[in-house]
């Protein structure tokens, strides 16, 4: 008895160890500087946390304990040391995916003991398993189908069809009320109509992922990702309560709040509501037709020599990094040209903008895999004043974010989305592989300027002849 009270003080102080560890990395991510060792705690304190559950005296074999650390690490170490960058959005969704099949099989399977063993799972138990199945099984699906939109294998567009927000309301509404119905009916016995109606949920839990996520636009997607993660923590945290895991109610709620403030900073960032994200499918027509505004327009276009002239002789460049940059890995030629200029005297600065590239935070991530320094990394509100002061705003392939179409044209899907100021310079030059829009699926503005110059090619092949070029001079 005594060795249990023992073993079940050091597990609650593992759990209070491994939360203050969770809160104090997540207060690390919130600078460049500090993220790293923000992961590093958070990190430490999963493994607090797996250790004081599997000192946990309830456990009666180890057995398929042992089979599941095994899987999983076999799945996550060539996930977490083989994914590039690039793919880091769609690996973080079916992270989210795999969570939520977790919480999801934990909530069955605690409903069907508690339906076993006591007739019931009472009523408080009930609302935290049927919150958990709800919020799991509708985040699997969902992050799947962001899965597939990021990755390409289903159209980053907007699927929809007649009727389609009446038949997601009717799921929806369908799966809410069974389960009031189940905290209802099955807080004091159990019934075979009782598992019916759970599994029906569960199914429609199931197609609501699909249905919520399929309408909107592969523009949107890193919103939908952070806001699926934060229905996963939701999901997490009433596990916790379904199964008396104080580790899991803290980690959940960390994790489902943060998922939903950043969600609300990304659509404020895009100037969107929730609303207009999860039902506005952006990217559809509206889009298609703002892109014809183009027509008759001619760009500039420069060959790696003369934009080397033009960035080595610069006193004040300012990068933009995107997308083209991620997906041509070119964030170490960057890191190279920004020092060759700067040992020339000039002054270089990046310029982040929030919703860049595919995730919060994705190009912060690869230029510090570029040890690029972090106080030459400049938010939207730090440097969009600077950029009428700049000698040379060097673009790589950030559409959308730099799209003066934002400002200046009512008619656009993007306009009232806050963009960087990159028009203000006195001269651009913009690297990207052809002509192709965006998420947003519009034509940019900014490449049909007189200052513009378009520097077409792939962004690691092109800046490495610029680097080249520019160690000439």
């Amino acid at each position: 008895m005594i060795d249990q009270q023992i073993g079940a003080l050091f597990v609650q102080v593992a759990y209070i160890g491994a939360s203050a560890a969770f809160i104090l990395g997540l207060r690390g991510l919130t600078k460049p500087d500090t993220a790293r060792r923000g992961m590093q705690l958070a990190a430490f304190g999963m493994l607090l946390a797996i250790i004081g559950t599997l000192l946990n005296h309830e456990i009666v074999s180890y057995q398929f304990i042992i089979i599941g650390l095994v899987v999983g690490s076999a799945i996550g170490l060539p996930m977490g040391l083989l994914v590039p960058m690039t793919a880091m959005p769609q690996r973080i969704a079916v992270s989210h995916m795999f969570g939520a099949l977790a919480v999801t099989l934990v909530g069955i399977a605690e409903f069907l003991h508690y339906r076993d063993v006591s007739g019931g799972p009472g009523v408080v138990k009930m609302i935290a398993l049927g919150f958990e199945t709800l919020f799991g099984a509708l985040t699997i699906t969902g992050s799947f189908m962001a899965f597939g939109k990021l990755q390409g294998f289903i159209t980053g567009r907007p699927v929809t069809f007649p009727g389609q927000k009446l038949i997601n309301a009717a799921v929806f509404f369908g799966a809410v009320g069974l389960y009031v119905a189940l905290v209802l009916t099955q807080s004091g016995g159990s019934t075979e109509s009782g598992l019916i109606m759970f599994a029906v949920m569960t199914v429609l839990a199931l197609v609501i992922g699909v249905t919520l996520v399929l309408p909107i636009g592969g523009a949107d997607m890193p919103v939908v990702v952070s806001l699926l993660n934060s229905y996963a923590g939701l999901a997490a945290s009433a596990t916790g309560f379904a199964i008396g895991n104080n580790i899991l109610i803290v980690a959940g709620a960390l994790d489902g709040a943060s998922g939903f403030i950043l969600s609300i900073l990304m659509s404020k960032a895009m100037n969107r509501s929730f609303a207009n994200v999860l039902f506005g499918a952006f990217g559809g027509e509206k889009a298609a037709i703002s892109a014809k505004s183009a027509e008759g327009l001619t760009t500039r276009s420069v060959t790696p020599e003369d934009a080397a002239m033009r960035i080595g002789y610069a006193r004040n460049v300012i990068i933009v990094p995107g997308y083209g940059m991620a997906v041509a890995q070119a964030q170490h030629a960057v890191r190279e040209l920004a020092e060759l200029i700067e040992k020339r005297g000039g002054r270089v600065r990046f310029a982040i903008h929030p919703v860049a590239g595919r995730m919060p935070g994705h190009m912060n991530v690869l230029l510090a895999e570029a040890n690029v320094p972090y106080d030459h990394l400049f938010d939207l509100d730090e440097i969009n004043e600077e950029f009428h002061a700049c000698d040379v705003a060097l673009v790589l392939g950030a559409n959308d974010v730099t799209n003066p179409a934002a400002k200046s044209d009512p008619g656009s899907p993007i306009y009232g989305m806050p963009i960087l100021n990159v028009q203000d310079a006195e001269q651009v030059i913009v690297v990207k592989r052809g002509m192709a829009t965006g998420f947003a699926g519009i034509e940019n503005e900014l490449f049909y300027l007189d200052k513009t110059s378009m520097l077409f090619g792939d962004a690691k092949t092109v800046l490495s002849q610029v680097v080249t070029e520019v160690k000439g001079l």
